[in-house]
């Protein structure tokens, strides 16, 4: 992918895309390179020192999720909202058989709900169920804002609370693999949609339980995670512009 070429180049406005890896927040990956882009205006020119670099993510992913996070910085940061907005798109895997409360492994999987009963036309039925517009429940897990509090918080407290339908679409949604308790899975979706929701309401409708056990976004419209990079990559690469080996 094309890379800014002068400090310039980053106070006028760049994307940055950044190949997410699991465990990681998307607020970790701004804050790591946001250190460096601090590191790099000390050894800019006079004129340019004084001018602050803005640096956000134009839409989340989960901890455990991996792939594409848009990073923007400079001038580009005020298109976050627009930029959340495009099509969005995930492989993953659901796992049959049990549930957990966050509907992925966050926390521990529970249950013993039948599934061998279930054939691969099964799956793609309730696959095909879920096309189209529709209101979908956050998980609790998640980090909506009620009352100044983040959701999850509540739920780790043991605190029940209302949350807020969103209106969603289900472009498409594909079963890749069929091998249960593990059914692979590729999805194209609006934003805001919480495939951890579809996974767990998928074994749901099969009469069963559910629950997502990875994730990974390959694509956020107009952008693709072929064209990204890990953030071991980008803080090499700023590391190699602080000290003149770019």
């Amino acid at each position: 992918m094309k890379k800014p070429e002068t400090y310039l180049d980053l106070i006028e406005g760049w994307v940055l895309l950044v190949d997410k890896p699991i465990t990681w927040t998307s607020f970790d990956v701004v804050n790591k390179l946001k250190g460096h882009l601090k590191g790099l205006k000390k050894v800019q020119p006079e004129e340019w020192r004084d001018r602050n670099v803005k640096i956000g993510h134009a839409g989340t992913l989960d901890p455990l999720a991996t792939g594409l996070l848009v990073v923007c910085v400079g001038k580009k940061t005020k298109e976050l909202d627009q930029l959340q907005t495009g099509v969005k798109t995930y492989t993953g895997t659901i796992h049959m058989g049990q549930v957990t409360p966050s509907y992925d492994l966050e926390t521990t999987p529970t249950g013993n709900f039948r599934f061998e009963q279930l054939a691969l036309e099964d799956y793609k039925k309730i696959a095909a169920s879920f096309l189209g517009e529709q209101w979908q429940t956050p998980p609790v897990f998640s980090a909506k804002q009620i009352n100044g509090k983040r959701a999850y918080e509540f739920a780790r407290e043991g605190i029940e609370v209302e949350m807020k339908k969103s209106l969603i679409e289900i472009f498409d949604f594909q079963i890749t693999r069929c091998q249960p308790p593990e059914i692979d899975f590729d999805i194209t979706c609006s934003k805001g949609t919480y495939i951890r929701t579809i996974a767990h309401e998928f074994g749901q409708r099969l009469n069963s339980g559910s629950y997502l056990q990875s994730l990974r976004r390959t694509k956020s419209l107009p952008f693709d995670v072929k064209d990204a990079i890990s953030v071991e990559e980008w803080c090499d690469f700023f590391w190699k512009w602080k000290n003149n080996e770019k």
